[in-house]
């Protein structure tokens, strides 16, 4: 799918929000496909050996601004970042996680985990975390690379629609799949 990207050895991999919450079917946030990503993820994982960077998703102590309205429509996320729900899912159990109370994880301490390399994301959700650390990291001036068959969305409509978004900011953002990824 992409011919810019320049192999692995250039690129950091952040694994976007593999979590509880987005994987157990009771979760009001389930990604339907979760579990059929966690294969190619793990595959990253193990190509990009320690050049990883797993972040989360966690509810901030105290919401601000319009983030007081998104608690207000989801009200059993606002739990403290031990708990279970904000665990990494038993495959992926990494000793550091960047956490964020934000949907993009695009900041300082990411640039810092990458350095001077592009940035390849996998994870979940397509259509939320992932596309905002994307277009953040772009605008940044990194170059992305999302693995599309790496990530899931909240519906597979939603995951379309947010790939079909980062395919507008070519050549800043490239969608690719695991076989580009582990060709290469």
């Amino acid at each position: 799918m992409s011919e810019g990207f320049i192999t692995n050895a250039g690129a950091h991999l952040a694994v976007i929000d593999m979590q509880r919450v987005f994987a157990e079917p009771q979760s009001p946030w389930l990604a339907p496909r979760f579990a059929e990503v966690v294969d190619p993820v793990r595959r990253l994982v193990a190509a990009f050996g320690e050049r990883v960077t797993f972040t989360r998703f966690i509810a901030p102590q105290n919401p601000a601004g319009a983030w007081r309205r998104y608690y207000e429509q989801w009200p059993f996320a606002l739990q403290p970042p031990d708990a279970r729900i904000y665990e990494m899912v038993d495959d992926f159990a990494p000793a550091r996680t960047l956490d964020a109370t934000t949907f993009g994880k695009w900041g300082p301490e990411l640039a810092r985990d990458i350095g001077d390399s592009e940035l390849v994301l996998a994870g979940v959700s397509t259509d939320c975390c992932v596309v905002s650390t994307a277009l953040a990291a772009a605008d940044a001036g990194v170059g992305v690379h999302v693995v599309a068959d790496a990530c899931a969305g909240a519906t597979d409509e939603t995951h379309r629609q947010a790939l079909d978004i980062m395919w507008l900011y070519s050549p800043l953002i490239e969608v690719v799949t695991l076989a580009d990824i582990l060709d290469r």
